[in-house]
């Protein structure tokens, strides 16, 4: 128990703290981190799982600790960036597509020029890293899985950035962040079966890697079956994917379904970020589950606000809800919070194996 304890302090003191969070570069290997920006990514979706489009910045209620705040950028899918800062919201009653059709309604507006494009820039698409089990659970089905993943690829959108990682027992990344998804295709085809699975701290090493970065930012994780070589709890795992802003997609085959702890610990850790979790039961459900999370991706409302006055230095609980009666019938999927961390050090990107992860 001391050493799992000491082992999650030695990594999270190389972790930023929130989505959306300022990080100003400074000598080699070190990143300084101010959180002064919250970024929320929420999923809106009826009663039967149809995604609703065209909500409005009014339409949403944030709160932190209980207490409100105000809205600083909303953004609709891979659509424009907008700017709410010293701007007054739109007229009551507004129509629910307005912001799809007329995104310069009354009473709002863009920043325009470069400070525009520079928030653009960070809050437009995703940051998708995804992490492939090449343990010896894959043996089976291998190449259907990489086709899977490679389709996935192909049809995200160009505003979308892709890294492809894999693991079995080590880390291993095949194509960094890149626009080039011929690269990310490469990395996806060298991949060959390996030792045992250590997914929970392949996991938190991929999380870290996202924390170096601004905007949406998504793990898509393909495993084949539980985590039997990891040092690190998966708790501490979503813990760090919230604080980071990090949203989990968790694809397993049925193997992992027919392990009851895995299958628990996989649908709360994909919750808990406001993610997913999917079992495919053959090659069919594995490319049903990546469209799936291409449509969430496309789907996704992204809202970002400046926290207000607040003494909790720890975790400080999210409440988003939606506005008005007509809309209570809908449900919301985002996190529900992030654990406030000072600026601390970061190990850059070098290759990692899970032997970091031991604090002997």
């Amino acid at each position: 128990m001391t050493k799992r304890y000491l082992l999650f302090l030695l990594i999270s003191l190389g972790l930023c703290s929130n989505a959306g969070v300022d990080a100003t570069a400074q000598d080699s290997g070190r990143i300084l981190v101010n959180v002064n920006l919250v970024q929320l990514n929420v999923a809106v979706t009826d009663n039967k799982g149809r995604y609703i489009q065209g909500l409005n910045p009014q339409d949403f209620i944030i709160s932190e600790d209980k207490i409100p705040q105000k809205m600083a950028t909303f953004e609709e899918g891979n659509g424009p960036t907008r700017s709410l800062i010293d701007v007054a919201p739109p007229p009551a009653g507004a129509p629910l597509m307005q912001a799809a059709t007329n995104p310069a309604a009354p009473g709002q507006s863009y920043r325009s020029g470069t400070e525009q494009q520079g928030l653009s820039s960070q809050l437009n698409g995703a940051n998708v890293f995804i992490l492939f089990d090449t343990s010896n659970y894959m043996y089976r089905g291998f190449a259907f899985a990489q086709d899977s993943i490679a389709d996935f690829v192909r049809s995200l959108e160009d505003a979308n950035k892709v890294a492809f990682y894999s693991y079995s027992r080590d880390l291993s990344r095949a194509a960094t962040l890149t626009s080039d998804r011929s690269q990310v295709l490469r990395g996806v085809r060298s991949t060959v079966a390996g030792d045992d699975a250590a997914l929970y701290n392949c996991l938190l090493l991929t999380v870290k890697d996202t924390a170096h970065y601004t905007g949406r930012k998504v793990i898509v994780v393909f495993s084949n079956g539980p985590d039997n070589a990891s040092l690190v709890p998966p708790e501490d795992v979503a813990e760090l994917a919230q604080s980071t802003g990090t949203v989990i997609y968790m694809i397993s085959t049925q193997l992992a379904r027919d392990e009851p702890v895995s299958t628990a610990v996989f649908e709360r850790m994909s919750k808990a970020t406001g993610g997913k979790a999917y079992f495919a039961k053959s090659w069919r459900d594995e490319a049903r589950a990546f469209a799936s999370i291409r449509d969430d991706l496309a789907h996704l409302y992204t809202l970002t606000y400046y926290p207000a006055a607040n003494q909790n230095r720890g975790w400080r609980r999210i409440t988003v809800k939606l506005a008005g009666k007509d809309l209570q019938k809908y449900h919301i999927r985002t996190r529900d919070g992030y654990r406030l961390q000072q600026a601390q050090s970061s190990s850059g990107f070098a290759p990692v194996s899970s032997a970091e992860l031991d604090p002997k």
